[in-house]
């Protein structure tokens, strides 16, 4: 019950049922819809103000904070947000965050890489290449994009590169609904780990900025057809991990 107070009313916040400042219902409304005592309900309270979604202050109720304020890269707010989003509208705001991310870690890694972090990102095209099938293909791919963020060698973009790779696994997932996902994505990334091979930062950093608005063209041929829209809409999100 306590996993389900929490996913309920985050699903609540992050979808603008509940908008920044409205109050959270009652306690004793919420005790009674969901059958429990206060403590639990207030531990679920303290789980919610944790992911930045509510500020509580005592005899004031908790309140919904600005999305501003949301923890976004906390796994459950945003297996909560791409719920909420139209897929399309969810693919832009990804596509946009990796346009500004990916190429700069990409160049700084092609600088300041160790030979074995850039053996770790051919290691993981080398099982992109050998990936039967598109679904096989998708936890290499999503190695690759993450050991260049750790290659930087920065704790920090290490960070943001793992966090991204939960909503990225869902745009791979999307795209290799396009019948050539295979053929397609291989010469893009070979070319990103050339340029790394090579330590060449503005390499590394073109050939990204082509993967991405190259994959946006397959997104795209897969959202703008009749089939495409039945796969955005049915897309199986089991891969999150939700609040339990």
């Amino acid at each position: 019950m306590h996993g389900r107070i929490v996913r309920d009313l985050g699903m609540r916040i992050v979808s603008g049922e509940l908008k920044p400042g409205d109050r959270l219902p009652s306690e004793a409304s919420l005790c009674a819809d969901y059958d429990v005592s206060r403590p639990v309900l207030r531990e679920a309270t303290r789980v919610l103000v944790a992911k930045g979604l509510v500020l509580s202050r005592q005899r004031a109720g908790a309140t919904v904070r600005a999305q501003s304020d949301w923890h976004l890269l906390d796994p459950d707010v945003l297996y909560w947000l791409i719920q909420s989003k139209p897929q399309g509208e969810f693919v832009e705001t990804l596509l946009t965050v990796r346009r500004i991310f990916e190429p700069a870690a990409a160049a700084l890694a092609a600088q300041v890489a160790s030979d074995a972090a850039i053996d770790g990102i051919a290691s993981a095209y080398a099982a992109m290449e050998a990936a039967p099938t598109p679904e096989a293909l998708l936890e290499p791919d999503l190695a690759f994009h993450r050991r260049i963020a750790e290659a930087t060698g920065n704790a920090l973009l290490a960070y943001i590169g793992n966090m991204l790779s939960l909503a990225l696994r869902e745009s791979i997932k999307l795209s290799s609904q396009h019948p050539d996902t295979h053929a397609l994505s291989l010469p893009r990334h070979k070319a990103i780990l050339t340029a790394l091979q090579h330590r060449d930062p503005l390499g590394a950093r073109q050939a990204t900025l082509v993967q991405l608005e190259e994959t946006k063209g397959d997104l795209s041929v897969v959202l703008d057809t009749p089939n495409g829209q039945n796969v955005a809409a049915t897309t199986d999100r089991s891969f999150f991990r939700p609040f339990s």
